[in-house]
């Protein structure tokens, strides 16, 4: 039996998933070590990859949204040479070339082409929906359907040596919706060739990194973050107490007289720091109620 409303624990854990766990499996043993129903997370991590896996708990999980649109960094191993039905370690050998005799300064140069905005293709073996059904389970029948580009944008892409001929260490700063997996099978394309993903690290999401994180079985109440922290990589206003009722009623606000700047989100907080809510920008300057954390009674 899930504890009273009142009684739940609002806020933010940074899990360091481990492999052969889903992001699902996380959230479902999260439901039992908080005992409570309302948990979500941002960013969904494939079973094989580890790493940052942000799970939100009560009424912090209507704030995963800002958090799910942060900046990923990765750290993975790029195979040249041979390429795979899921583009990673897991799939089936479709296509193979002779790359040992590449060199780290080509793939270097290789890599720049897919740094900055770039479209990228989604795999099949993502969790998109197209008519209405998630092209992974498309893939498991053997279908293969059209997928449209999408813009996303690589802030790095470094190349760094391996341990064996034709595998490179890579480290990827990327924003929200990017497949490192197409970026490994785009990397070989580019050289002439094919290659796939292994062994995928997630170790940052916008300021939440490994550092910051725990094993899934090392999590209690004392890890914790509150509602307010999980929301620090936002600009966060104090709001005075005569505007905290209109907050509470999620009404929108004048910019000026709170000295809100820039193009939101913000996170809205009281003296205590206590996280009221998250507004975003208007096209007007007054800003507006995205999600309201602590409601009027």
């Amino acid at each position: 039996m899930s504890p009273p409303a009142s009684d739940q624990i609002n806020g933010l854990v940074v899990v360091d998933k481990e492999a052969g766990w889903t992001s699902h499996d996380v959230v479902a043993r999260c439901r039992r070590i908080f005992g409570q129903k309302r948990v979500g997370h941002a960013g969904t991590l494939d079973p094989d990859a580890t790493g940052v896996l942000l799970v939100g708990l009560g009424r912090t999980t209507r704030l995963m949204r800002f958090l799910t649109a942060l900046p990923k960094t990765y750290e993975a191993e790029v195979v040249l040479g041979t390429a795979t039905s899921t583009l990673d370690a897991s799939g089936e050998v479709t296509e193979t070339w002779d790359m040992e005799d590449v060199s780290l300064s080509a793939v270097r140069e290789a890599a720049t082409t897919l740094t900055g905005p770039i479209d990228q293709v989604p795999p099949m073996v993502s969790a998109l929906k197209v008519g209405g059904r998630r092209l992974h389970a498309l893939a498991r029948e053997g279908i293969v359907v059209e997928r449209a580009a999408r813009p996303v944008i690589v802030y790095r892409y470094d190349v760094m040596p391996g341990m064996t001929p034709g595998v490179f260490r890579i480290e990827v700063e990327c924003s929200s919706g990017t497949y490192v997996r197409v970026l490994a099978a785009d990397l070989g394309a580019a050289l002439g060739g094919g290659a796939h993903l292994r062994n995928l690290r997630r170790t940052r999401i916008g300021s939440f990194s490994t550092e910051d994180a725990r094993l899934v079985d090392e999590l209690t109440p004392a890890v914790v973050l509150t509602p307010a922290q999980a929301m620090r990589d936002l600009d966060q206003v104090v709001v005075p107490i005569d505007a905290q009722k209109l907050v509470a009623r999620g009404l929108p606000l004048d910019r000026v007289p709170l000295g809100v700047a820039g193009d939101g989100p913000w996170g809205l907080v009281d003296d205590a720091h206590h996280l009221l809510a998250v507004y975003e920008a208007t096209e007007t300057d007054r800003i507006k109620p995205a999600v309201v954390v602590e409601s009027a009674g």
